[in-house]
Order: C-alpha cells, then sequence, then structure tokens
C-alpha cells in the first residue's frame, strides 16, 4: 500500500484510487491534487489491481475512504470472486458505505451502462474517451459536492430510445452463466430450479433476442457479454 499526502490546513479527504496502469492513476493523482489546494487536504492511496485493492479495503486498520477511483476492467482477484471494478464498488459499499465511487470504464454498450447504474448507483460514471484533465476534476468537483456526475457519452447513451434495451431475468442470466462456464445443458437443472425443457425453451428464446439464432452457444455467450448481460 502506498500513500502520498499533501499538508494543509484544510479538510481532509481519504481517496483510493484503483488501476492497473500506474500512469494512469498518476494522472488521477495529479489532478486531485490541484483541486481547491486552499480548502482540501487528500491522503491517496494506490493499488493496481483486484487483489490488492481487496486487501487494502477489507484491512481493519486502514481507515474510510471518502472517494474511490475504480477502473472497471482490472485484473481479477479470483479467490475471493472479485473480477473487476464492479465487484470492487460492492465490496467498498459494504465495508465503507459512506464512500462515494467513481467508476471508469471503456464500455459504451447501453445496457451494461444501465446496469452498472442499477447495480452498483455510483457517484460519478465516467467513459474514458470522455476524460480530460478538466473533465476529471469537473467530475471531482461534482462528487466532491455530493452530487452525481456522468460524462457526456453516458448521458448521450441514456437519452437513447428504450427501445434498444434489452431486458432478461434472473433465470436467463443463470442459464446464460452456466452455458458460458461449460456446463452441459442436461446438468443446468442441477443448479436452477426449472425443468430441463423450460431451460432449452428458454436457451432458443435468448438466441431470438440475441439475434444469433444460427448461432453456437460461443455465439450467445459472446453477445451477452457484448450487450452486457453477463459479465
Amino acid at each position: 500500500m502506498t500513500i502520498d499526502s499533501v499538508d494543509t490546513l484544510t479538510t481532509k479527504n481519504k481517496i483510493i484510487i484503483v488501476d492497473d496502469h500506474p500512469f494512469i492513476i498518476e494522472g488521477y493523482k495529479n489532478a486531485i491534487t490541484r483541486y481547491n489546494p486552499d480548502e482540501f487536504e487528500f491522503s491517496i492511496t494506490k493499488a493496481k489491481d483486484c487483489e490488492s485493492a481487496y486487501n487494502i479495503i477489507t484491512n481493519p486498520d486502514v481507515e474510510a475512504f471518502d472517494i474511490a477511483f475504480l477502473d472497471i476492467s482490472m485484473p481479477p482477484y479470483e479467490e475471493k470472486g472479485i473480477y473487476n471494478g464492479e465487484d470492487l464498488a460492492k465490496l467498498i459499499s459494504e465495508y465503507m458505505p459512506n464512500c462515494k465511487i467513481i467508476l471508469l470504464t471503456m464500455y459504451t454498450e447501453l445496457l451494461k451502462i444501465k446496469t452498472i447504474i442499477k447495480t452498483i448507483n455510483p457517484s460519478g460514471l465516467v467513459i474514458k474517451n470522455d476524460l480530460t484533465f478538466d473533465e476529471l476534476l469537473f467530475a471531482f468537483d461534482k462528487v466532491i459536492k455530493d452530487e452525481t456526475y456522468y460524462s457526456e457519452s453516458v448521458v448521450k447513451m441514456l437519452n437513447l430510445s428504450e427501445e434498444n434495451t434489452i431486458e432478461i431475468d434472473q433465470i436467463d442470466k443463470q442459464i446464460l452463466f452456466h452455458i458460458s462456464k461449460g456446463t452441459k445443458l442436461n446438468d443446468i437443472p442441477q443448479y436452477i430450479p426449472i425443468s430441463l425443457g423450460a431451460i432449452e425453451r428458454r436457451k432458443i428464446n435468448l438466441k431470438e433476442l440475441l439475434k444469433v439464432e444460427e448461432g453456437s452457444d460461443i455465439d450467445l455467450v459472446r453477445e451477452a457479454k457484448n450487450k452486457g448481460l453477463l459479465f
């Protein structure tokens, strides 16, 4: 764990930045430390992947963070079921419920963005292609003032017609999950309390919904991931 502090006689904020690219972490850090230095003091903790972030967040000796910057795509920590920044956000919400979360992502799929907002409800959500130094400062300013910030691309996607959105229920999601793990169709009823016939019908419906009627299970899984239905 690496902690850098800016010495001022001002309001203190503890920040954690998690990203697997060190130069991006430094860019975030430089922006944060330039934000109203006469009013705020920042203690910045850096983590490079899900494992190092998990160890920091769950450490009882670590004081709760005020704001977390989390990249969504990062090396996972499979032993603890932490596969990305979304899982880290849920972990932070459990251990540090007052921490404001800013998620940064390259995803530009509407359903994926809506799923992130629905399941995480972050204080900030930024598409990395929108990100500039000024944009980061603007987002940080909004969040630190208890406002919610979505970057321009997020706002545009959310304004798209609802007809572009695909919704599936929890059972469909479980079927997709087991198919993605290579579970044989005949074995899925061991994990989901519906009949094999019902599972087969749902699989056909999913292929129709995702427009891969003639495709393989691999095609189904790939398209489900592209649509943000499977992570």
